[in-house]
């Protein structure tokens, strides 16, 4: 009989743990679901600069030479008048580098595939494998050897306009999201203006 009453109640009491377990199981799976689609979707608003990598190494393509006497001097401040992205426009900019060089708006589709990209700024002479020493003329096909984009390198690219000009590296902090962005590659001097600083 003692044996038949510790049974009974060793039962119940498995009984009750398996329970509680599945209680415990089904409350917290909805949660983490719910946590994870948040994620997702913070993670998706927050890297969708229309696929723009706006920091990069800060590395500079080989033969690209020096502004000997730039505008913005390397160190200086710049407001950036143009949006290439957003929260650019509008935007201080410090100087981290400065460059005599061409400046192509291009058209491509990425390698990536999705929806051709037209009138891109910039990318530059030096970043043409096949560009050769002169200035390329619009509607000249190339192969893009940089990687601003999603998509952009070996890329074939069709010459929409050019820029013989001074091309700068910035630093600067976006005026949507506060995203600190380094060595952004390239604005040129036209879209820079004086810094009130």
């Amino acid at each position: 009989m003692y044996k038949k009453f510790v049974m009974v109640i060793l039962s119940f009491i498995s009984i009750f743990v398996i329970v509680g377990c599945a209680n415990e199981d089904d409350s917290t799976s909805p949660n983490d679901e719910i946590t994870q689609n948040e994620n997702t979707e913070t993670d998706h608003s927050g890297t969708d600069h229309s696929g723009m990598d706006h920091s990069s190494s800060g590395e500079v393509p080989e033969g690209l030479k020096e502004a000997e006497n730039p505008t913005y001097p390397v160190g200086s401040k710049a407001i950036i008048k143009e949006a290439h992205m957003e929260g650019m426009e509008g935007a201080e900019a410090t100087i981290v580098g400065a460059y005599d060089t061409v400046a192509y708006a291009i058209s491509y589709n990425p390698t990536t595939g999705g929806e051709r990209v037209t009138n891109h700024k910039w990318v530059i002479h030096e970043e043409i494998p096949e560009a050769g020493e002169e200035p390329l003329e619009p509607g000249t096909e190339v192969t893009v050897d940089a990687a601003h984009m999603e998509g952009m390198e070996g890329a074939t690219a069709e010459i929409d306009f050019a820029e013989k000009t001074t091309v700068y590296m910035i630093d600067f902090t976006t005026t949507t999201e506060g995203e600190e962005v380094t060595n952004h590659k390239w604005v040129t001097e036209s879209e820079l203006s004086r810094s009130s600083d």
